[in-house]
């Protein structure tokens, strides 16, 4: 059953409705280090901010009802693998009856260098096979997205490979700062919106 959580823990639903925030990765204690499942781990930092602990659902996700930044948001994890994610993340969104605009996807991302928060509506996939999964199923790319650079394959190593791979030594000891920083967008982004939020992550001089 869905988390509905305790009297008091989130107020009545206002107009607008919930944020729906999707961590992007792939289940399994195999996948738990590789690149493509850093959504997993802001998601759960975000659990943790929002004091809860996520509970299985029937939408093949892993869901957590609470508030972040001010809002009513249903943080998720879908079961199923990265590749078929959309179906997952639609059947969470039509349960709790999230608007388009009001979801954001938290995921790698190759084009953008090691590290680097980028934020954005809509767009491309980038090959990135959950997100053309999710646009698939939801009808459409106009979500919000907070992508987390995991830089390019070095040399002729297949991008699909390497996202499969687990972060390195170096890049181990930079990821707890890089998470709790797109953790923080993302609570940039339900609290002030998408343009100042990538007027505050995007000016990073480091990146």
């Amino acid at each position: 059953m869905l988390r509905r959580g305790r009297p008091g823990d989130v107020p009545p639903s206002s107009a607008e409705g919930p944020w729906l925030v999707v961590g992007l990765g792939n289940p399994g204690p195999l996948y738990a280090g590789n690149r493509h499942n850093v959504g997993y781990l802001v998601a759960d930092l975000l659990a943790g901010r929002m004091g809860g602990r996520f509970r299985s659902s029937r939408a093949r996700a892993d869901v957590l009802e609470g508030r972040l930044a001010g809002h009513r948001v249903v943080l998720a994890k879908p079961r199923s693998y990265m590749n078929e994610s959309g179906g997952a993340v639609a059947g969470v969104r039509s349960f709790f009856k999230v608007g388009l605009d009001r979801l954001v996807a938290v995921h790698d991302e190759l084009d953008i260098p090691f590290g680097a928060i980028r934020l954005k509506r809509g767009g491309g996939e980038g090959g990135h096979n959950g997100l053309r999964s999710l646009s698939r199923s939801l009808g459409s790319r106009d979500y919000l997205r907070v992508r987390i650079g995991v830089g390019r394959p070095p040399g002729r190593q297949d991008p699909a490979d390497y996202v499969l791979e687990d972060f390195n030594r170096r890049e181990r000891t930079e990821l707890p700062l890089i998470v709790d920083r797109a953790a923080d967008a993302v609570e940039a982004l339900l609290a002030l919106g998408l343009e100042a939020a990538q007027n505050r992550f995007h000016a990073d001089p480091g990146h």
